[in-house]
């Protein structure tokens, strides 16, 4: 037995690890079983036989069975002078055989127990042609059926369970990895339009340069034709790799994308939804990169909506801090309150903003607070300026 299965877990500690052989335990008594009806029965050595075989079935299952059916011949035989029939319901070696017919069941393919059956009974009617054997194997018989019956629903029933519990394990992983595909083509596409947008304006920028200047010299003209033949290489490589994870029916958004600036229109919508949501910024406000922006927007627009479907009635605190090294972001919800019923989730937001963060190297966590909401911290780190402009020499 498993040391967490059902009986494991119901008994002490110091007892579990002696729990899982309980099946043996169980059989040993079967075993004991059989060796006082069979002293009862016999009297002599024989009574020994149905214990053995019993035993047998711990180690060699399928050669019980054989020895099983071998012992209640060779007991047939000799008891079929003797005023003590083995072929009685109470007698030794058919307690012996139901039981190691059971245990055999247990461990082996519900195929095999209805051949096992099948055999017996052919058995029993070929051994009553040549002893006059007690009418008892009949009972004996459907005794025998019901309880094969009985275990084989159960090994159906447990190999439905564990094919259920695998087949879900398996869905909650495609589940996650479609969600995290999604989520990069997403945020793919999105880089996509942030990039294209600042190439396309270095592209016309570096071209129109030379004509505000009086009589450039050859070599700033030259510069400027480089720069702007980069910026174009540079779209069309970006376009042929992003394009591929673009939808047919996909169209570029007319409008830019959101950045911080747009969150307090966000707050109004989730106001508008029936949260009470409040803002605060600390440190000293400034234009951060679009990609930070955006990323920033995504995660509080996410946390707010999660906030909404799980915690209805409740509050949240969306707290943004600028400092030196990057940007902070803290969304925190009380618990839910009403008579609103919380929608269930699969954690597919959570993924989402994972994947961003992690898109820019930064941190997050998330869980349960101490008064029964949610919480949602990332850092998204944003280099100083002196080193972007050396990256960009470089």
């Amino acid at each position: 037995m498993r040391p967490d299965g059902p009986v494991a877990r119901r008994v002490p500690r110091l007892l579990r690890p002696y729990a899982v052989w309980t099946p043996h335990a169980v059989v040993l008594f079967a075993a004991l079983i059989a060796l006082l009806i069979g002293l009862a029965d016999f009297g002599s050595v024989l009574a020994l036989a149905p214990a053995a075989v019993i035993a047998c079935t711990l180690l060699r299952p399928v050669l019980a069975w054989w020895l099983s059916i071998a012992e209640l011949t060779v007991l047939g035989l000799l008891s079929s002078g003797s005023p003590y029939g083995a072929f009685t319901l109470g007698g030794s070696a058919l307690t012996a055989h139901v039981v190691v017919v059971t245990v055999v069941a247990a461990r082996t393919r519900p195929r095999t127990a209805l051949w096992m059956w099948l055999l017996s009974a052919a058995g029993a009617m070929a051994t009553g042609i040549v002893i006059d054997y007690d009418a008892a194997t009949g009972p004996v018989l459907v005794l025998m059926a019901v309880l094969l019956l009985v275990v084989a629903v159960v090994q159906v029933r447990a190999a439905a369970r564990h094919e259920v519990a695998a087949q879900q394990s398996v869905t909650a992983v495609e589940r996650d990895r479609r969600t995290l595909l999604e989520e990069r083509t997403t945020i793919a596409r999105e880089l996509h339009d942030v990039v294209a947008h600042h190439m396309s304006v270095v592209a016309i920028q570096a071209e129109a340069a030379p004509y505000r200047v009086q009589d450039p010299p050859p070599e700033l003209e030259q510069a400027f034709v480089t720069i702007r033949e980069n910026a174009v290489a540079a779209l069309t490589e970006l376009r042929r790799v992003l394009g591929v994870v673009r939808a047919e029916d996909y169209q570029a958004p007319d409008a830019p994308q959101p950045t911080l600036a747009d969150l307090e229109g966000l707050m109004n919508n989730v106001r508008e939804a029936g949260l009470t949501v409040d803002r605060t910024v600390t440190g000293a406000v400034r234009v951060l990169p679009q990609g930070v922006e955006l990323s920033a927007y995504r995660i509080v627009q996410e946390a707010l909506s999660n906030a909404l479907r799980h915690a209805p009635g409740s509050t949240a605190r969306v707290e943004i801090g600028y400092v030196l090294g990057g940007l902070g972001l803290r969304v925190v919800n009380t618990a839910a309150r009403g008579l609103v019923k919380p929608s269930p989730g699969a954690g597919h937001g959570l993924t989402g903003m994972r994947e961003r963060v992690a898109m820019l190297s930064g941190e997050m966590t998330t869980g349960p607070t101490g008064d029964g909401g949610y919480e949602v911290a990332a850092f998204l780190p944003v280099p100083a300026a002196g080193t972007e402009q050396a990256g960009a020499a470089e």
